[in-house]
């Protein structure tokens, strides 16, 4: 390939490139997308990339024919421990494309003989940038390569940065769509609250009033029904509202929880142990969760008074509801989940948590879920 060519074929690939990170929503696709372009354009073998949270936290996003000994057991080996080039990334001092990077992982599956490594013993690595923001590592490497050119390592760094600039594009989308769907939501609430709220409220006066205008007893049952009924679905319609909008959300999912209970005529106390920093996806999650077993308690557990303890750490954080009411006979063995309980544990799933019951017949029932913790998007 002659040099003109060679340049039309960079072009090109920075063209497309380009084009990926523009119009790509999802992560992980437009990450292994790219991936493959970088590789094809910088003609090396193999590459992936890490995101990686404010707390060191990292994942493996993309990956592009990695060794076989870094495959084995679902890529365990690129999914735990540490490396260089992760350690230096966090302690700050990887700012700018690095040249060669011994791999620590590469190096641990010759110690432990894990498989064939292609002569893969170095990469290249370059941090993911969005002005100051950072989001996470570019790693690309070949059999038996051991030096980059600055012309390479700044090509590297253009389009790490136009990755970064894309990350930060599609997480502000996120939220973006997230206010909008809350925003929403409030419409909806309080177009509920001033229409159909008022008007279960004055048939209900209006029943009322109208029992006292007869002496007729089958047109006072009546009335005494249309009356109950429509105090039921004046009840059923604050709770759809509060659905809608929970009162104390923005003061934290504890603080919203013990509201709903008082809605419900529970008697709620909340315990919030550790600092809680939540994604969006996981405070609606906990939120729903909550307020699903809280109906469930009201219904059935034949108590007012509920526990709920919520506990923060940078892994994880849980959620233990718990009530000392009439119970109910649950098998580990053999679950039976009602509607409500499958909603809870998919829910809880949905965000790679876990979802346990703890109940039985005259000794109360505890919901405990744990989702793991890491930034929304990654």
């Amino acid at each position: 390939m002659t040099n003109d060519e060679l340049k039309v074929h960079e072009l090109r690939t920075l063209k497309a490139i380009a084009e990926t990170l523009n119009s790509a929503n999802d992560i992980h696709t437009m990450l292994n997308d790219v991936l493959k372009e970088v590789l094809s354009l910088t003609k090396l073998e193999a590459g992936w990339i890490y995101l990686i949270d404010e707390k060191g936290n990292y994942s493996l996003a993309a990956d592009y024919k990695l060794p076989e000994a870094l495959c084995i057991e679902s890529k365990k080996p690129m999914c735990e421990g540490g490396c260089w080039c992760l350690d230096r990334y966090n302690d700050g001092r990887l700012k700018r494309a690095a040249n060669i990077i011994e791999c620590k992982r590469l190096e641990d599956a010759v110690e432990f003989e894990w498989g064939d490594t292609r002569d893969i013993t170095h990469h290249a690595t370059v941090p993911l940038l969005a002005g100051d923001e950072r989001f996470g590592l570019l790693n690309v490497a070949s059999p038996h390569k051991n030096r980059f050119v600055e012309k390479e390592l700044a090509l590297l760094e253009g389009i790490a940065y136009q990755i970064g600039t894309a990350l930060k594009r599609i997480a502000l989308t996120q939220k973006e769509q997230e206010s909008a769907l809350l925003a929403e939501r409030n419409r909806l609430a309080k177009d509920l609250h001033d229409s159909v709220n008022q008007l279960l409220f004055s048939i209900s006066l209006t029943a009322g009033g109208t029992k006292e205008m007869t002496e007729d007893v089958q047109v006072k049952e009546m009335l005494d029904y249309i009356q109950g009924l429509s105090k039921e679905a004046l009840s059923e319609m604050r709770s759809l509202i509060w659905q809608l909008r929970p009162q104390g959300l923005e003061e934290g999912v504890g603080t919203a929880l013990a509201n709903y209970g008082k809605v419900l005529g529970l008697t709620v106390q909340v315990d919030v142990k550790g600092v809680l920093q939540l994604s969006f996806s996981t405070e609606e999650a906990l939120w729903r969760i909550g307020q699903e077993a809280l109906n469930n308690c009201s219904k059935h557990s034949e108590t007012e008074e509920i526990a709920i303890v919520i506990t923060g750490n940078p892994s994880y954080v849980s959620l233990e509801i718990h009530d000392d009411g009439k119970g109910f006979q649950y098998n580990e063995d053999q679950p039976r989940l009602t509607f409500g309980l499958t909603s809870m544990k998919e829910r809880a799933e949905s965000l790679n948590g876990t979802f346990q019951v703890t109940s039985a017949a005259n000794q109360g029932t505890t919901i405990y879920i744990q989702i793991p913790l890491k930034r929304e998007g990654m």
